[in-house]
């Protein structure tokens, strides 16, 4: 996708859930159009152009989803379930417009023959101290699979790998 286009997909999506008078589904669509525009508007300060790439739009997505697992899990400790649901119906809306996301299998996968590189570079099996290194080299083949994972599943595998 070129960079500005997914603030006209997101666009387009809006109006057609108004005309299907999809509330949830509008809100969360402004929502999303909102935080890209923000975006938008900090890189303009920061002097780096107009539009927002691919990545620029995938990361500030990926945000607003971390965010909102935040705020799931803080609602279910609250014990207020109506407000994680809203929480979790949004986290659907918002993952449509980003790649597909890694299941376990293939996450762990990835990560395996990330740490097998690592290990062929260096001479010898990594440990828990090479962890930055370990981390950057998965992150570097999720993105050139064109797939994301959540962060946090990454980091607890690739911990668990380099100690055991």
């Amino acid at each position: 996708m070129e960079a500005g286009a997914l603030e006209a997909l997101i666009s387009q999506q809006i109006v057609t859930a108004m005309k299907a008078h999809d509330a949830e589904r509008t809100g969360t669509l402004r929502l999303i159009k909102n935080a890209l525009k923000n975006k938008a508007i900090e890189k303009r300060g920061a002097g780096k152009g107009e539009e927002l790439t691919q990545a620029e739009g995938e990361q500030t997505l990926a945000t607003m989803i971390k965010q909102r697992r935040d705020s799931i899990e803080q609602f279910t400790k609250g014990n207020r379930p109506e407000l994680a649901a809203k929480e979790a119906a949004e986290i659907v809306v918002i993952e449509e417009f980003l790649p597909k996301a890694l299941d376990e299998a293939g996450l762990a996968a990835l990560v395996g023959e990330a740490l097998a590189e690592l290990a062929a570079q260096a001479g010898q099996k990594p440990g828990p101290k090479e962890m930055g290194a370990a981390m950057k080299a998965v992150q570097a083949r999720l993105q050139a699979a064109g797939v994301r994972a959540d962060g946090r599943a990454v980091s607890d595998l690739v911990k668990k790998l380099l100690a055991g």
